[in-house]
């Protein structure tokens, strides 16, 4: 399996950006899908977006498309999520998932095998 270590959440007034990281260590990187998924307070985790090993294929969940961008940096085991035109139903726990085999690119969190502990992001209204 692989690490993964989220950073870069934080407070964050309403209409700003943050951008969160994932490091990843371990296994192969660069083969593998790598999504991002959010719990927000009190609901079930969510599909929040994914890349897949090159890059060429990318989903986002209704709720944040055109806000939040992800990207990923194979040489240095690296993904990102800019997140801009924030909103308080941004406020959430973000997670740093990995696919459970390479080449594939699957939505579902059963697809992941390995999850960061989480960073929180809080949005003021």
């Amino acid at each position: 399996q692989v690490q993964l270590v989220e950073s870069g959440g934080g407070l964050v007034q309403a209409g700003g950006s943050l951008r969160l990281s994932c490091s990843a260590s371990g296994r192969t990187f660069s083969t593998y899908a790598m999504g991002w998924f959010r719990q927000p307070p009190g609901k079930e985790r969510e599909f929040v977006a994914i890349i897949s090993w090159n890059s060429v294929t990318i989903y986002y969940a209704d709720s944040v498309k055109a806000r939040f961008t992800i990207s990923r940096d194979n040489a240095k085991n690296m993904v990102y999520l800019q997140m801009n035109s924030l909103k308080s139903e941004d406020t959430a726990v973000y997670y740093c998932a990995a696919s459970d085999r390479p080449w594939y690119i699957g939505l579902a969190e059963s697809d992941f095998a390995s999850w960061g502990q989480g960073t929180q992001v809080t949005v003021s209204s």
